[in-house]
């Protein structure tokens, strides 16, 4: 019985992953075509949705452990499932931050680095994606990939705003909409890192050891 329930709230959750991923990916749609009712829609539609599935799979966390009383790597799978949950709430809040940026920008004319945006949209839920596949399939070889990669969505940050600091300075009618940018790219990389974070609880889960901090280990 327990494996069952451990299976639906794997399955749960990766619906829950499937909703938050769409929403940036959404984001991006919407920047690119400059479709304010997609953007519209993460905002007013999909974050309510989002919210509430946050709750409702924590309830079942809960009732898992009040029910079952797992014991070791069980429980630290329940566990690790409540807070990754709790994280894709947090996902699906920058995905909102992304979107209410976005609807700002479409409204204005381009700057050139608002090219890089897409690309660090798309790295970042590359690694979503593949954090979560580590945590399902316990891949914990997977998950210190995706630890890695953190660094290279750094460092596509700090050229993003590197070329738009040189942007405003050059430009000052280009103020806010390069702040705009500077918000969409701070939120991506809040989502990789959390993206990280699920990868370190993956190693967790499988073997107990905590790995923050000690990647090189």
């Amino acid at each position: 019985m327990l494996s069952k329930k451990l299976e639906f709230l794997k399955s749960e959750l990766i619906a829950y992953a499937g909703l938050v991923t769409s929403m940036i990916e959404q984001g991006m749609t919407g920047l690119m075509h400059k479709d304010r009712l997609l953007l519209r829609e993460i905002i007013f539609k999909s974050e309510p949705i989002a919210n509430f599935r946050e709750t409702d799979l924590e309830e079942h966390c809960v009732h898992t452990i009040a029910q079952f009383e797992p014991k070791a790597k069980d429980l630290r799978t329940v566990l690790m499932i409540l807070k990754i949950t709790n994280d894709l709430e947090r996902i699906g809040d920058h995905a909102v931050n992304i979107a209410e940026s976005i609807l700002y920008l479409v409204e204005m004319p381009p700057i050139n680095s608002m090219v890089n945006i897409p690309k660090m949209a798309e790295m970042t839920v590359s690694m979503l994606r593949d954090s979560l596949r580590a945590f399902i399939e316990e891949n914990s070889d997977l998950a210190r990939s995706v630890c890695a990669r953190d660094n290279e969505i750094d460092e596509l940050r700090d050229r993003i705003y590197r070329e738009l600091i040189d942007c405003m300075s050059a430009d000052s009618s280009s103020i806010e909409r390069a702040l705009h940018l500077m918000r969409i790219s701070r939120n991506l990389e809040r989502v990789a890192d959390l993206s990280t974070n699920f990868c370190e609880d993956t190693i967790f889960m499988v073997s107990g050891v905590v790995i923050k901090h000690h990647l090189d280990e």
